[in-house]
């Protein structure tokens, strides 16, 4: 069954199902700051939910100020690309949940695993074409642009958070279904097509939708680092591959989610010792 079909077959009708409670409260907690903050330029500074997840940005992303998108004057916790990038992982690994795919173990089929190839490889061409920019000498082949690195950066973001999934299912699940996470190319179409009205929302340049949007994409940083350091914990201590209910997956998720905090936090302390700022590099 297709991931549309199984949203369209969803118990939308049950009150607050149990998969959606807390994806829903976290989007409300989200809106209730955002819209504080919002309301007033002058908390967006002082705003202690904004400052962590700059920590997180700053911990994987080069946050130099004009490559950056910003609310009221007060850029976003990542660049523009890493912003499409994280946004894009924490989309895909929200639709792939909500379509009930936690357990499904394999990789997309070629055709697809190809179009993710060019996402990344359109990333890649549009990223050494900016970073030219740095050498006034260097030939370039267009001016970049904030929205081609939010727009790379997308399609790199659904191309990791599509591969990444399925392995981290391996890692956890005894009995896992032997399915593509993204079974074929009108799938995939169906996260481009969120991807673009993610890629919009953005570049509506709305303060209180970029507050919640770049507290997502913080989000995918920690979502990509607690998948990888799961799927490592359980390897090293040969625990891969034992879990048969919901509970069993906590305590590895958690070991996880607190190794992705703790880089966060010693990589964030080690550069600003280097660096002394939170945005970009000394002289960029």
């Amino acid at each position: 069954m297709s991931i549309i079909n199984q949203l369209k077959t969803w118990p939308w009708s049950r009150p607050l199902s149990t998969r959606l409670l807390p994806i829903m409260v976290i989007l409300g907690i989200f809106l209730i700051l955002g819209f504080y903050t919002v309301t007033d330029p002058a908390r967006i500074d002082n705003n202690y939910v904004l400052n962590g997840a700059d920590y997180v940005g700053y911990a994987v992303c080069h946050r130099i100020t004009d490559r950056s998108f910003a609310i009221a004057g007060r850029q976003l916790p990542l660049c523009a690309r890493c912003t499409g990038m994280y946004l894009g992982i924490s989309l895909a690994f929200l639709v792939l949940l909500l379509a009930g795919r936690q357990r499904w173990s394999n990789l997309p089929p070629l055709s697809v695993l190809i179009a993710l190839g060019l996402f990344i490889l359109a990333m890649a061409f549009d990223g050494l074409n900016s970073y030219s920019h740095f050498f006034p000498d260097f030939p370039h082949l267009y001016e970049p642009k904030n929205w081609l690195r939010l727009v790379t950066g997308m399609g790199t973001g659904l191309a990791m958070g599509i591969i990444i999934f399925p392995a981290l299912a391996q890692t956890l699940w005894k009995q896992q279904i032997i399915r593509p996470s993204v079974a074929n190319l009108k799938e995939l179409l169906g996260f481009v097509i969120l991807a673009l009205i993610f890629i919009t929302l953005v570049l509506s340049n709305q303060p209180l939708i970029l507050y919640v949007l770049g507290l997502v994409s913080a989000a995918g940083v920690l979502i990509i680092l607690t998948s990888v350091n799961t799927t490592a914990v359980l390897i090293v201590f040969k625990r891969d591959a034992t879990a048969e209910k919901y509970r069993q997956i906590v305590i590895p998720l958690m070991i996880g989610l607190f190794l992705a905090i703790t880089q966060v936090a010693v990589i964030s302390v080690f550069r600003f010792t280097l660096t002394g700022t939170m945005n970009g590099f000394p002289g960029l």
